[in-house]
Formats: C-alpha cells, structure tokens, sequence
C-alpha cells in the first residue's frame, strides 16, 4: 500500500489529522538509513485531556469534518485483573451494564439510542480493560454522555437476582457457541492453561470457567462495580463534532456530581517460568489437524514486543513469509499458517498455529517451524521484510484514524497502556528504529525450544448420532 496517497486520501475525506513535521537527519549510511529517518510525516489526533475533581479522565478531540461524535468510555478493568474463583467476571458485569440503570429503565439503553439515530452500539472486554462506545449524531451528544453517567453513578440499584441469573446464562451460552462448540476452541483453554497456573488470572480466556461463573452472587457483582467502576478508573473519550467548552459543561453536568474516588490498585501477576510440553485434544468440531506452538513473550509494549511483532510478520506474511512459502506454498502441507505477539498489560505470548491439509504430517510441520524459528534466531531479518512490517505498521495507523470511534479508541489505547494519548509517533518509532540484529537476539532469548508449549488438535467423530 502506498502510504504517501494513504495519508493524502485521509486529509482529503476531511479527517482531522495534524501531520508532524519530520525532524532533519543528518546524512548516514544506507543500512541505517532506514532505521534512522521516521516517515515524511506521522499521523496526529489534535485532543485536549484533563481531570474532574472526582477521578473521572476526559479527552476530548473535535472534528467538524461530519456531524458525528463517538462515546468512548474505557473502565480499566478486564479479566487479567480478576481473582481466583472469579474468572469471567469482568466480561459478565460487561453484560449487566446493558441491563438498565435508574434513569433509563430496564433494558432500554439500547432503544433510547436506536431513537437518536446512534449507531456501532457495543461493549468489549479483554485482559486489559472493559469498554462502552456509541456513535450519535452531534446534536445528540448530551443522550450519550446521560446514559453513559447513568450506568456510571445510578447502575448499582437496579442490579438484582433476577437479572444476574439471566446474564450468567446469557454469558454460558455465548461460551458454548464461541468456544466449547466450535472448532479448536478447546484448544484454546488447553494452551493458555498450559502457559498461565491455576489462579493465573489469564488461564481462563476472558469468558471464564462456567464453574465461576454459576457460583456468581448478587453480592460478588456489586462488590465488582464498587471497586472498578468508579470515576477514578475510568476515561471519557470524546471524538467528534461538538464544540469543546460547551462539551465540558455538559460532562461536567453529567458526571460531575458523582463523588470523589480512589482508582483501585493494580496487582502485576508475571508470567511464570514454563517448560517444553506438548498437549493433544481430540475436538469433535474440526475437521482438519492444527498445531499451536507458543512461548511467553514481553507484555504489550515492553522490550522485545516490537521486534517479536515483526518476527511474527516475517514468519507467516501470505507470500513472503517464511513459513507461509514453507508449508503453503512449496509444499502442500497447510492449508494456512499464521503467528502473532499477543501483549497484554502484564505479560504475553507468542503464538504460531498451523492448520493442516489432508494427510499432512505433524512431525513433519513441527520440524518445519522449528528450523524456521531456530533460523530466525540465527541470521538476521532483511532490510526488505523489515520495510514491509513499517509499511504495514504506518498505513495501518491511517486507517485507524479514519473514522471518530477508531480515533476515539486510538487515544484510550495509548493513554490506558502508555499513560499518554499522543504516542502514534513514539509506537511506530519503535518498528522504524529497530534493527535487524535487536530483532535475531530477541528471537532467540524468547523462542527457545525448551520453553515451547505445543497443542495438536486432531478431529475426531462425534459420539452418538448418525
């Protein structure tokens, strides 16, 4: 993708992006070149930040382009936050949110904004964080901000047994149709409980176990929402057309009188020392053999996370890619490859899967990605596949910001994970000042055999039945 018309083409459709002026670089060789000069011009959201006298984070980040705001409100709070015994509660209280506060009544939230013409209505939850977005239009700004501050301030009342019970239902299903009852789902649980001990707040995926999850109290979500979901622990984003110092007035009207909070301390939970071993599911729901391979790696955006990244890309890029030409395109081996650096806020891994063809050995894959890995370890990356992650990377950033709700997110991702909104430029550094030996060593402290967690999925026939 050309990232010069990519840029152009975003001013133009009227994006409120401010361009940095490249820094003057002195002259230097052509190896370091590439590492050494940033791109002609980094994307920037224009936005103000501050804090109410309660705790509660405000950005704001005007855009008269089109008469549209997005809601973004980020609680920092996710499952990796959770304790023993309560997995799957940060995403089951995502849920109750939606049940109706005070002021809106019981499962309204979604019919008030239906009636002002709101759109990308939706809660997320991760590891990380727990997020609620909305795009209104702009002269429906103030019924956004009002139901957002009523969940905030007037949610705890109109929590009851009855709606807890439905929800913990709501949420096992949605277990059963996402991850039990699909191809390699049990999979997934049997490698990040290989990677995370019991009572590691990341063995259980963000879902949770059903066993958690039918032990809920009344009394165990509302001690939830005191804890996190307090001004304190949570950011505003703004995004949109509105004009800023009526803005503040009205977010001032609408969550300031909510009373003053302390942000919950936060409890880092390291990734333990693992050693190699290779686990086998039989999963009636897939059709085809796959093998996962994954190794602790750093947390989102600590040492290593960058140069991982780009291993990740180098490895399994349709075409380029090593293993991709390894075992898709030289030899029909897998019917696809893919590998990514998955950070989370205390720690992460990395991950290769590979899903096989017909008749396609497992030894013979698994002999396959170790020699690419150990190679990658060994020689140096190019300065061409290094290129193409940077090039990705800086097309990737402009299209986040094409729209208010990507923006929007943008903002809350460097400021919850950096602690800083105004780091697209430093993120993207970190890809364009590596280089191609930081990116070998890095490989070869974190990917080494005798730490590697191996899962092989093989089909298997459904019992019962014809």
């Amino acid at each position: 993708m050309n990232v010069a018309k990519s840029w152009c083409s975003a001013l133009l459709a009227g994006t409120l992006i401010a361009l940095v002026a490249p820094a003057l670089a002195q002259p230097a060789p052509k190896a370091e070149l590439r590492a050494a000069e940033p791109a002609p011009a980094d994307p920037k959201v224009v936005f103000e930040r501050y804090t109410l006298p309660n705790g509660l984070e405000v950005i704001l980040a005007p855009d008269k382009s089109v008469p549209l705001v997005a809601v973004n409100l980020w609680y920092h709070v996710g499952s990796g936050y959770e304790v023993h015994g309560k997995s799957g509660f940060a995403h089951l209280f995502e849920h109750m949110v939606f049940q109706g506060s005070k002021h809106v009544g019981d499962d309204k939230h979604f019919d008030v904004l239906k009636k002002i013409g709101a759109d990308g209505v939706n809660g997320t939850t991760n590891p990380d964080r727990t997020n609620y977005f909305e795009i209104v239009p702009s002269n429906q700004l103030e019924t956004g901000l009002w139901l957002e501050s009523d969940r905030m301030g007037y949610l705890l009342e109109k929590l009851t047994k009855k709606s807890l019970d439905n929800q913990i239902e709501v949420v096992r299903n949605e277990r059963r149709q996402r991850y039990d009852d699909v191809p390699y789902g049990k999979a997934r649980f049997a490698l990040y409980a290989a990677l995370y001990p019991e009572g590691h707040p990341y063995r259980y995926l963000t879902i949770g176990k059903h066993e958690d999850l039918e032990a809920a109290s009344l009394d165990d979500v509302k001690g939830f929402f005191k804890t996190w979901y307090v001004p304190a622990n949570a950011t505003l984003t703004l995004v949109g057309d509105f004009d800023v110092t009526a803005t503040k007035q009205l977010v001032e009207k609408w969550f300031g009188s909510f009373p003053k909070s302390a942000k919950p301390q936060v409890v880092a939970v390291p990734a333990p020392a693992i050693k190699s071993t290779t686990i086998t599911v039989d999963d009636e729901f897939a059709k085809l053999r796959q093998v996962t391979f994954a190794w602790h790696s750093p947390a989102n955006y600590g040492e290593g996370d960058a140069e991982l990244a780009i291993a990740a890309n180098a490895l399994t890029r349709e075409g380029p890619g090593r293993l991709f030409k390894a075992l898709v395109y030289d030899r029909p081996l897998a019917q696809s490859v893919s590998a990514g650096q998955v950070g989370s806020q205390f720690s992460g891994s990395f991950q290769v899967t590979v899903t096989l063809r017909g008749e396609a050995k497992v030894d013979e894959v698994q002999q396959i990605v170790a020699a690419e890995i150990a190679r990658l370890g060994k020689e140096p990356l190019s300065e061409k596949e290094i290129a193409r992650v940077i090039a990705s990377n800086e097309s990737g950033a402009i299209r986040r910001l094409e729209t208010v709700i990507g923006r929007a997110e943008t903002l809350q991702y460097y400021n919850h994970f950096l602690g800083n909104p105004d780091r697209i430029s430093w993120d993207l550094d970190r890809y364009r000042k590596t280089n191609a030996e930081k990116i070998r060593s890095t490989v070869a402290r974190y990917l080494v055999p005798d730490r590697m967690v191996t899962v092989i999925t093989n089909p298997k026939a459904p019992t019962g039945g014809k």
